[in-house]
């Protein structure tokens, strides 16, 4: 990366031509975000008229949105400018006139993200330097001077009830409740159990993003409870009965559950905003652990998040010293998996050959990859981001992890100068892998609750219309607050591309007639033969979800996702959801 700015010549015919393209793409990019604004306003039509396939429609092509935005603008841009033929002082007066143009841009750090992406696709991404792009950002964003323009801030020297009234006076819904008065009652209860009554008392303000926050079945009121010494969640979870009237399912006040809600391994939200860096800073406020890339992607800005992170990553590279290395745990047959031990995320690549027994190509991978970025995660499933030519130091990579890259994804890797770069890699949340964890667990009650979370998740998987495929426990990790999560996804596909069988009966029961197995035919009488090993760890699986281990029970769940029934995944515990008769 280079951060010295070039001095170079220009004539007044490129200086030109330079800001015509710098317009041109910004031109390009408020356009991109008016459709981004179209999908997110129309989040909340869809949530009261209980739309939920149509939701389900609309985070794809979202998601979609940012790439066809981008092939337009180069299409654009090569028809006027034929970037290609360009001297190097006309790309660095390009970037110069647009960080002029977007000085006051309420998108600024978005739109830096589409430039890159604009230069990434002309120069295949293999060019990153700071003159021609937006490495470093162009200027520092100040949290706060746009508060007024996303929070709603409520007066709290009435009552509780008269708090909550005002809140729902302000967030208006074009359905009715269900039973308001019972709502304002359980918050009531809700708000006090948590709140002595002293606290209650110095309680000064309750401060609500004026976004709602909406995903799946469900729709949230994103705040905080503002006291003297310290601040504390304040969210409302709102969801729709069967019978099409709204009701407000619980009202969460603890950083935990609050954090789940915007976890790595959920679908992103749809939150209509003009300032995503505001509402971004406000929520990191309320979530000091989560990295700020991670709150950009969980409202959708996921290429930007990309940015953010790597950023994040140089910051991270020039206040570190330890060296990349293979990650703790089983080889995979597919991906070659390392990480930078002081670093919170793992680096996968496709190697250049999988064992025997993976019947699949690099081409599918890539897609059960995007599949997973496409669907609903419900929390199971580990989001991932894709980049290309991603560079590392040489001196931080360990030898035998090099030896191990340039030996099984040779294609894929390769030195320039001081760097390693890799051509096509994905980047994933870091977790402890399950066969680790279950090693080194010496709790029963940890050990219990791991395997109850291991068969909650492949449930929650296939109800969302997926079938995991291979299920060892060495493709789940488990979380800091110890939820399990899947990430490995060569062998995902949708559950009508699997026919679940019974086991054909056999003295041995691993044998099988090959004759008369089909190549999607599955028999999950032999999951607990493999899913999980030892002997104790598979009896707490067969007593928790035995269920799993039998054809009708993928049968049924096979039924309901050809209905295409939508599921509700509600994120935090049961047992702070209102209770209704």
């Amino acid at each position: 990366m280079s951060s010295k700015k070039t001095q170079t010549a220009i004539s007044p015919t490129e200086l030109e031509l330079a800001k015509q393209f710098a317009y041109q793409t910004l031109n390009g990019f408020d356009r991109s975000f008016r459709w981004f604004t179209r999908f997110t306003a129309g989040a909340q039509k869809r949530f009261e008229q209980c739309q939920w396939k149509e939701s389900a429609i609309a985070n794809k092509e979202r998601i979609q949105l940012y790439e066809k935005s981008l092939n337009d603008v180069v299409f654009e841009l090569y028809e006027k400018i034929n970037p290609r033929i360009q001297s190097k002082a006309f790309w660095v007066a390009s970037k110069t006139h647009f960080a002029k143009l977007i000085e006051t841009h309420p998108q600024f750090e978005l739109a830096e993200t589409f430039y890159n992406s604009v230069i990434g696709r002309l120069f295949k991404h293999m060019k990153i330097d700071d003159d021609l792009m937006f490495v470093l950002p162009s200027r520092c964003f100040l949290s706060g001077q746009d508060r007024s323009k996303v929070l709603n801030s409520f007066d709290t020297s009435g009552t509780v009830r008269a708090m909550h009234e005002a809140i729902f006076d302000t967030y208006r819904f074009k359905v009715p409740f269900e039973d308001l008065n019972a709502d304002l009652e359980h918050m009531d209860k809700a708000l006090r159990a948590r709140l002595n009554r002293e606290q209650l008392a110095s309680v000064h303000t309750v401060e609500i993003l004026k976004p709602v926050f909406y995903r799946g079945k469900a729709a949230y009121l994103v705040g905080r409870i503002c006291m003297p010494d310290k601040t504390l969640p304040f969210v409302i979870a709102l969801q729709m009965s069967d019978k099409g009237t709204l009701m407000v399912d619980a009202l969460l006040t603890a950083r935990p559950h609050l954090s789940v809600i915007f976890g790595f391994a959920r679908s992103y939200f749809m939150t209509d905003t003009q300032y995503p860096a505001e509402v971004v800073a406000f929520l990191q406020e309320l979530l000091p652990n989560k990295k700020n890339f991670e709150l950009y992607m969980s409202i959708g800005f996921f290429k930007h998040g990309k940015t953010v992170f790597y950023r994040n990553y140089l910051q991270h590279l020039e206040n570190s010293d330890d060296k990349f290395e293979l990650a703790p745990g089983i080889k995979g047959l597919v991906m070659a998996v390392f990480h930078l031990p002081s670093y919170g995320v793992v680096f996968k690549l496709i190697r250049d050959e999988f064992a025997e027994s993976k019947k699949i190509t690099r081409e599918h991978v890539k897609q059960c990859y995007k599949l997973v970025k496409m669907t609903d995660r419900v929390g199971r499933m580990a989001d991932t981001h894709e980049y290309v030519n991603f560079r590392l130091p040489l001196d931080r990579v360990d030898k035998t992890l090099l030896n191990h890259l340039q030996e099984t994804c040779a294609s894929s890797v390769s030195i320039e100068n001081d760097e390693l770069v890799i051509s096509h890699l994905y980047i994933e949340r870091k977790m402890t892998p399950l066969n680790l964890y279950l090693q080194q667990a010496s709790d029963p009650t940890k050990i219990r609750a791991v395997i109850d979370e291991l068969g909650m998740c492949i449930k929650q998987i296939a109800m969302a219309n997926i079938f995991p495929g291979d299920m060892l426990h060495k493709n789940f990790g488990v979380t800091k607050t110890g939820r399990v999560i899947f990430y490995d996804y060569d062998e995902i596909c949708y559950m009508n591309e699997r026919n679940f069988r019974e086991l054909p009966k056999n003295d041995d029961p691993y044998a099988i007639d090959t004759l008369s197995v089909g190549p999607t035919d599955v028999f999950p009488e032999q999951f607990e033969h493999f899913i999980i090993g030892k002997k104790t760890f598979k009896d707490i699986l067969k007593e928790l979800h035995g269920d799993i281990m039998t054809a009708q029970y993928w049968q049924n769940i096979q039924k309901s996702a050809s209905q295409e029934t939508i599921q509700n995944f509600t994120p935090y515990p049961q047992n702070v959801r209102f209770k209704r008769d």
